[in-house]
């Protein structure tokens, strides 16, 4: 093995500086001398993307982070990263920029999907799971972002104040757990903590992260988060990312070589990009890994009915017979167009996706399924699906939908300078006469033509604006194109790309045939559903609502949904409502419908995990990781709102359902709540200070899982406020019909301590508890500490 402290003498300072900053998007430089070469990284939080867009080269797109935590499982978390570290592994990839562990401190927060809770042990926990089985495959992990990064309102400039007890009991919780496993790498945050940048915050990524942690892997910036030479070099910062407007370079060399910058410090970072060189086998000899065969679609579907969770069921709607169905309406824009991934650094482009019309269509094969938009709650018109041939310079492949998406390196190893545009060309045979829509999104200037005739040119994007922003906020032109039925035409889509910019496009061909008005789809789907024996509406959030760049302005769904949720389950009293959203929505209509089922963003296997759990094949085994609202003023933190650029975290550790104890407010579902298709009868428990052990037996008629709780409370004084209660442990457990299981769950130190300059146990009575849900306790028992 290569000794890195020989390597680190035999480098110049160039040659270190140069180690410490992208070389372009996605790595860091090659040292052939030493043996090392690039390190690769790639946004990977559901999928891995590689470093760019390749249409020959899917990636498995698992269900949204939250999605993953609804399971309560960190051997699934294990499951779930091994697969992605099998993903990076074939695509050249050496780190995978993740997990999330921000908090869900409101349900506004625009990322809410690609976090895992709204409480600090949950999220720890999965994300050592989740850690763990990407770091098996030889592959880093870099947890993100710390810290206070819960929101993405100014996200590049404003500053979070958090008190110091409030940082480390819950901020910081889930990113020191991380750390004690055996993390190989931490990403900063754009946003400033307690009045210092984070990519410059020597308190937190060196003081309290390196030193006292004992952290040694490496903290990277987030994507043109540093923006100090000096300040980022003495604040802990180890590589910034990308090479675009990067602060270091030659400008960090002039800063050690003048003084400012200690050269022992830049060996430290040099030290920690070498070993993680090391463990991910890019310095020295590539480590032999043993093969692993991962089923990714196997994965995805299991991750998928493990975290969908059953919010209602009354009368036991769910599951549904087969057997006793001739005809099944399902409604939704999204029922067609399901929305699998959340916005931002989570999308990738998945091998296939299952949509839940298409999953019930194919279980019910014997069955009537009908389809009905109902509403429509997209903004920009869903891609064509027809195969549309992409010219881009000398390289053409096909795609289905008309859609292309990259950041980073181009498709097919296209040098970005001598790109200046692309094609999109398809023929589409309409199965409807009539005035159809067709339009052109994204960024950039296009010219859109329809059988040889111009229907659009023009630019899509003010000038000046920032191409990130334009990644996260494209624009939309429509025009109105009428065609006879089964006759087809060429349609055919010009970008015109500045020489140089390629490295970031996104463009759709966007299309929808003749329909009804708003009034007329809705009043559709409400006959369609009186008409049939069940109807199962889709009904969630968009791109435009909910996504990286922007925090959600309401949790209300964004068109007319709820109407149309309304008007069915008048027509239809067996109406089960699906929620395809990341985060929480309201849902005034929730005690008129007979069964609510959420299903967050739930991957690429999205419709045939679906199928499976409403015809109960399988079990839906979610529990909810947040909790979720009757009413917006119900939320104990809700608005975003910065005030001279600061925003506090001023209700301190009452963060989810902590504040929703302390307010006494009621939620519509509470933190943990998930109904399944058996029963469950807590027999006993027995507890002491290290663990709690919970019997239990499925009481019911089917074989099932139930993700037992503990929750502890505490009637001692204590000189800082506690919350009524606070979740301590939980594990997972399987039994078949009257069989009784015994769970021993862990109850960490931290359990019973504050932090008062310093961890401090808090002595005197307890009470613990082993319950379903953060508001259904089924066992209690005392215990006292000492």
């Amino acid at each position: 093995m290569i000794e890195i402290e020989d390597v680190i003498t035999q480098l110049s300072l160039e040659e270190k500086v140069s180690l410490l900053a992208g070389q372009d998007f996605w790595s860091l430089p090659a040292i052939e001398r030493i043996g090392l070469r690039s390190l690769v990284m790639s946004d990977g939080p559901i999928g891995v993307r590689g470093t760019g867009w390749a249409p020959d080269d899917p990636s498995i797109a698992l269900p949204s982070p939250t999605a993953l935590a609804a399971a309560w499982d960190p051997e699934l978390a294990e499951t779930a990263g091994r697969l992605l570290g099998q993903e990076s592994r074939r695509k050249g990839v050496h780190v995978l920029l993740g997990p999330t562990v921000n908090l869900q401190r409101t349900p506004l927060g625009g990322r809410h999907f690609e976090c895992y809770s709204e409480d600090p042990l949950l999220s720890g926990e999965v994300a050592v799971g989740f850690v763990r089985g990407v770091q098996a495959q030889g592959v880093g992990t870099t947890v993100k972002h710390l810290v206070g990064n819960d929101f993405e309102t100014d996200r590049m400039e404003v500053d979070v104040r958090i008190d110091e007890r409030t940082l480390r009991e819950i901020y910081l919780a889930p990113f020191e757990r991380v750390v004690e496993a055996g993390g190989w790498g931490v990403m900063s945050a754009y946003n400033g903590v307690n009045g210092s940048s984070m990519a410059s915050n020597g308190r937190l990524q060196d003081e309290i992260l390196k030193r006292e942690w004992g952290f040694d892997g490496v903290v990277v910036s987030d994507w043109r988060a540093a923006r100090s030479t000096v300040g980022a070099a003495l604040g802990g910062l180890d590589i910034a990312m990308p090479q675009l407007e990067n602060p270091w370079g030659a400008a960090l060399v002039s800063a050690v070589r003048s003084g400012e910058v200690p050269e022992e410090v830049i060996d430290d970072k040099v030290r920690r990009v070498l070993r993680l060189a090391q463990r991910v086998g890019a310095l020295g000899d590539i480590p032999e890994m043993s093969e692993v065969s991962l089923d990714g679609d196997r994965i995805a579907h299991e991750v998928a009915t493990r975290s969908f969770v059953l919010a209602r069921n009354e009368n036991f709607a769910l599951p549904l017979e087969a057997a006793g169905l001739t005809r099944v309406a399902v409604i939704g824009a999204l029922a067609m167009d399901a929305r699998v991934l959340g916005g931002g650094s989570a999308q990738v482009s998945p091998p296939h996706t299952i949509s839940p019309l298409e999953g019930l269509a194919r279980a019910l094969s014997g069955v009537d399924v009908e389809y009905a938009i109902g509403a429509d709650p997209r903004p920009f018109l869903p891609a064509l699906h027809s195969p549309t041939e992409v010219t881009i310079g000398d390289l053409s492949f096909t795609v289905d939908p008309a859609a292309v998406r990259w950041i980073g390196s181009l498709p097919g190893g296209l040098d970005k300078d001598e790109v200046e545009g692309l094609r999109l060309v398809t023929t589409y045979t309409p199965g409807e006469g009539g005035e159809h829509t067709f339009a052109v999104s994204g960024f950039g200037t296009f010219k859109l033509s329809v059988d040889g005739v111009i229907r659009y040119e023009g630019t899509l994007h003010p000038a000046g604006t920032g191409r990130a922003d334009l990644l996260l906020s494209p624009r939309e032109q429509r025009v109105l194109v009428e065609l006879t039925a089964g006759v087809p035409v060429r349609i055919e889509l010009e970008q015109t790309i500045a020489r140089g910019a390629a490295h970031s496009v996104a463009t759709t061909l966007g299309h929808r045939p003749p329909a009804p008005d708003e009034d007329g789809m809705i009043a559709e789907a409400a006959t369609l559903a009186a008409e049939s024996d069940v109807a199962v509406v889709v009904v969630g959030t968009t791109e435009q609502v909910e996504s990286e760049g922007f925090d959600r302005k309401s949790l209300a769904l964004p068109g007319r949904q709820d109407e149309l949720v309304a008007r069915v389950a008048a027509a239809n009293p067996r109406t089960i409502v699906v929620v395809n959203a990341g985060s929480p929505v309201l849902m005034p209509w929730s005690s008129s419908v007979a069964a609510v089922l959420l299903t967050w963003f739930p991957g690429q296997e999205a419709g045939a995990a679906l199928a499976d759990v409403l015809l109960g094949v399988t079990e839906p085994g979610g529990r909810l990781p947040t909790t979720w609202p009757r009413a917006e003023a119900d939320c104990p933190v809700f608005a975003i709102e910065p005030k001279g650029g600061v925003v506090a975290y001023d209700e301190g550790v009452f963060v989810g359902y902590r504040g929703w104890l302390r307010s006494g407010k009621t939620p519509l579902y509470a933190f943990g709540h998930g109904l399944g298709y058996t029963t469950w009868h807590y027999e006993e428990m027995v507890v002491n200070a290290t663990e709690a052990v919970v019997t239990l037996t499925n009481a019911g008629a089917r074989s099932g899982r139930e993700v037992v709780q503990v929750y502890v409370s505490s009637s001692a004084p204590s000189p800082l406020p506690r919350p009524a209660r606070w979740l301590a442990g939980f594990a997972n457990v399987e039994a078949h019909p009257g069989e009784t299981v015994t769970v021993r769950i862990p109850l960490p130190p931290r359990t019973f301590q504050v932090w008062d300059e310093g961890w401090q146990t808090v002595p005197g009575d307890y009470t613990v508890a082993a319950a379903h849900a953060v508001d259904d306790l089924r066992l209690e028992a005392p215990l006292a500490i000492g």
